[in-house]
């Protein structure tokens, strides 16, 4: 028998939770639709392929954000620091059209919102939307990407919690 001929034995909440375990980047993916800025947090995002240069990000069935995407065809990830954690959480729970009030962004290349002080930011084509279940696999053309010189630390998300890496980690 192949795993895909099993029945599901792990449900959501243990999945979330074996996951958990699995520290992320947080990131704020955005598109423009009619002149205005729409995006949400994300950290199910992965670099794909390099030849051509693609990234994945998962949004759930549903979202505004999933719809500003497809609508728009370009986007950005913003790839959020260390201390942006209010960021993230405004992007999570503010109503979509509140977002971006009053927050420093300018249009990329693609005409997708680039956030000030990200600590790094990738334009985006919609090469491809897969259905993942109960979200939506936006892959992601990369047109352009930009980031700082300096090194920034990254906001890292680990078992339901924004986290910072290990002072001593040696990052170079």
């Amino acid at each position: 028998m192949s795993a895909g001929d099993r029945d599901t034995a792990v449900g959501g909440p243990e999945l979330r939770t074996a996951m958990s375990h699995f520290a992320t980047g947080v990131t704020i993916v955005a598109a423009t639709v009619d002149g205005e800025p729409r995006g949400g947090t994300a950290n199910a995002v992965a670099s794909v392929s390099l030849e051509p240069p693609l990234v994945l990000v998962c949004l759930r069935h549903g979202s505004r954000t999933l719809q500003a995407l497809r609508e728009a065809g370009t986007f950005a990830l913003n790839v959020l620091g260390h201390g942006q954690e209010g960021l993230a959480r405004r992007f999570a729970e503010v109503p979509i059209g509140e977002r971006f009030a009053g927050l420093g962004w300018k249009p990329g290349g693609n005409g997708a919102p680039l956030l000030d002080g990200a600590v790094a930011t990738l334009e985006c084509a919609v090469h491809e939307v897969a259905d993942g279940g109960d979200h939506a696999v936006v892959f992601g053309r990369v047109l352009a990407v930009g980031h700082p010189d300096r090194h920034a630390e990254p906001l890292v998300f680990f078992r339901g919690r924004f986290r910072r890496l290990h002072p001593h980690a040696g990052v170079g």
